[in-house]
């Protein structure tokens, strides 16, 4: 991959992470507002919670490869460099996909059996639909 590439696929990682990043967090809020404590509550702001940290970690991992594919960057820069920000940002950025599906999947369990498993499903194709046109 060519530096002009990585650095406009990063920059469109951070932007999609940064947002997702946003989304994550207003749920975890409204969460901890609500003051219920329920089993189901509790997953969904575990599965918020994860999705927010890793989302951030990948925005970071990105921004990383944007100051190394940047011309003007200040150092010498090699093929190796990219790899440990690369692979952290991808992972946590794969982790906070499947965090969010979980967090769509666990919703509708809050209102009802039906709504569960509807959701469930939702939040089941939305992550096997990401893998699919990601891949």
């Amino acid at each position: 991959m060519t530096s002009e590439y990585l650095n406009q696929l990063a920059n469109q990682f951070i932007i999609i992470g940064s947002l997702l990043t946003g989304f994550s967090i207003a749920v975890i809020a409204n969460l901890i507002v609500a003051k219920t404590n329920t089993r189901i509550s509790n997953y969904l702001l575990t599965a918020a919670t994860l999705a927010a940290g890793c989302f951030l970690v990948s925005v970071f991992g990105m921004t990383r490869i944007v100051m190394l594919t940047t011309e003007g960057y200040p150092y010498t820069v090699e093929q190796s460099d990219f790899n440990l920000p690369r692979i952290v940002a991808a992972v946590s950025f794969l982790l906070g996909i499947l965090s969010l599906s979980t967090l769509i999947g666990l919703s509708g369990w809050t209102k009802s059996k039906g709504m569960g498993m509807l959701t469930t499903i939702v939040g089941i194709l939305t992550f096997v639909a990401i893998l699919i046109v990601s891949s």
